[in-house]
């Protein structure tokens, strides 16, 4: 190694060293080693910016209003007696039918429509929430935060530096990183031994967590489908010996609860809340195979499964944002803008269904509409499809400052891809 390569190494050594120290973990009361420290408001901030992105990611919410009030109040019901009540809690439903849940810093928590599906009572709903609850509370996310390479993207995303494109984008890198973090064993014992402290303490059946887990091992003896590999079971590892070390906890801590199997699961209160899901969920099996198909490249076959899906599950925005899009990859631009128009009469909140959306009528020479549509994309989930489109967009509707920091945008984020190197191409054109 060369003598200015070691100083330069010694010196980024002192930096870590320096902003290095301990945080104290708020529900063990343990230091843990940090490479940079997070306070609660900080934590919030995180979150609040990420979380957002998270659910644009993962197909948006679900937009039922009953069961998301549902949700929100079982979750707020485990909140009030957790360690730290006062976080600015969310709980919110993702229109995903991979069974999952995640969890980010500040609070912010969430269940798939997949996973809801896939279970029978309160006490169980109680019990994923109550596990993901464990993770905030003890700061997981944010310790796998401190600990890896989104530490530089997180500090990134606090100092709020280069200006609403890039704080977005970063926004999202750390949405994304943050999903893929796997929790460690004993990061998921912890959380389950949480989660169930706060069953019990809001009233639920403890066994509601001991049917979770359980159904959880049959799904790993039998083999689980890949769509639990590719969810829960891939960021939250589990095994038998998990499980059988949460019935102990529960036998040892709390030998006297959960006796009476009729009492503390809220089976009817759960039926009521889920009845709109069932309504639709083959429907939505439906549109799984449709998705199936296209990402085989079976185009025709995707577009035919998706009209079944849309028929036996009407006015569903997911389906009909699918299916409007492989209309647009078909080339079939005005049935792929009537799917789309109706998904965002729907539903506006989906980042997709505006981008097609924006896209049509780009290709129409409807820029001002286009530019509606595409700015609303954009500020769900920054892309560069939709940041290229909108810059074009802007251009046709001789908006050209704006067109001209739009391309600059893409050109940053994307310097060596197709996008980058056509708006760096677009900034020549216009002098810039």
């Amino acid at each position: 190694m060369s003598y200015l390569s070691t100083i330069r190494v010694l010196t980024i050594i002192a930096l870590l060293g320096a902003l290095a120290g301990c945080a104290a973990n708020p529900v063990t009361g343990r230091q843990e080693l940090v490479l940079f420290q997070v306070s609660t408001s900080e934590e919030i901030s995180l979150g609040q910016q990420a979380f957002p992105r998270a659910i644009q990611q993962m197909g948006g919410e679900y937009t039922d209003l009953q069961l998301a009030e549902y949700v929100e109040r079982v979750g707020n019901k485990l909140a009030r007696v957790s360690q730290r009540p006062d976080l600015p809690y969310q709980f919110k439903v993702i229109n995903d039918s991979t069974p999952n849940a995640f969890a980010l810093p500040g609070g912010h928590i969430a269940i798939s429509r997949g996973l809801l599906s896939a279970l029978e009572n309160e006490a169980q709903l109680a019990a994923v929430l109550g596990h993901e609850l464990g993770h905030v509370t003890a700061r997981h996310s944010v310790q796998a935060m401190q600990r890896s390479s989104l530490a530089g993207i997180g500090m990134a995303v606090l100092s709020g530096q280069g200006g609403y494109g890039m704080v977005a984008q970063r926004a999202g890198q750390l949405a994304a990183g943050l999903l893929e973090n796997t929790y460690s064993r004993e990061q998921e014992r912890e959380a389950d031994r949480l989660g169930v402290d706060y069953l019990v303490l809001a009233g639920y059946n403890p066994q509601g967590a001991v049917q979770l887990q359980e159904y959880f091992y049959r799904k790993v003896e039998q083999g689980a489908e890949p769509q639990w590999l590719a969810g829960l079971f891939r960021t939250h590892p589990f095994s038998k010996e998990r499980m059988l070390g949460l019935q102990g906890y529960i036998g040892e801590r709390y030998p006297l609860a959960g006796n009476d199997a009729s009492q503390g699961f809220g089976r009817q209160p759960f039926a009521r809340a889920m009845a709109g899901v069932r309504r639709v969920q083959q429907g939505y099996a439906i549109y799984d195979q449709g998705r199936q198909f296209e990402g085989q490249g079976q185009l025709v076959r995707a577009i035919a499964t998706y009209l079944q899906a849309a028929a036996a599950a009407p006015d569903q925005a997911l389906i009909l944002t699918a299916l409007g899009t492989a209309y647009l990859k078909a080339d079939e631009l005005v049935a792929g803008q009537q799917h789309l128009s109706r998904a965002v009469e729907l539903d506006g909140g989906y980042y997709r269904s505006r981008l097609g959306l924006g896209f049509v009528l780009h290709e129409q020479e409807r820029y001002a509409e286009a530019i509606r549509e595409l700015e609303a994309s954009l500020a769900l989930l920054p892309t560069l499809q939709a940041g290229y489109l909108l810059g074009s967009a802007y251009e046709g509707n001789r908006q050209m400052s704006q067109a001209a920091g739009m391309y600059r945008m893409v050109a940053k984020a994307d310097p060596q891809g197709r996008l980058g190197k056509a708006s760096a191409a677009r900034l020549q054109e216009l002098g810039q």
